[in-house]
């Protein structure tokens, strides 16, 4: 994944992290614990500052528009097979 037009596309997050008043990281574990699709995050840490910066992420919601603007910044990029996502989702399997 450490390919140059992957590595642009992420670049690409950076501002919508800062919109949002977080780090790049911040942003991808808020947007993971937002996600349908994801039913648990593991977050890890090798600083104390790492688990601050998780610890500040939880319980924040990323607007439409942030989520909007991730899709499109990786669209790109995204590997995704449909049979995969949207009926499956966790949420979706606890109705």
């Amino acid at each position: 994944m450490l390919r140059d037009d992957v590595l642009t596309c992420v670049q690409e997050l950076a501002p919508l992290a800062r919109a949002e008043g977080l780090t790049v990281a911040q942003l991808a574990l808020v947007w993971v614990l937002q996600n349908d699709n994801v039913a648990t995050a593991i977050a890890g840490a090798s600083h104390p500052e790492q688990v601050a910066g998780n610890a500040a992420a939880a319980g924040r919601k990323l607007s439409p528009d942030t989520m909007a603007g991730i899709d499109f910044a990786l669209s790109s990029v995204i590997q995704g097979d449909s049979a995969m996502v949207g009926a499956t989702s966790p949420r979706q399997r606890l109705r």
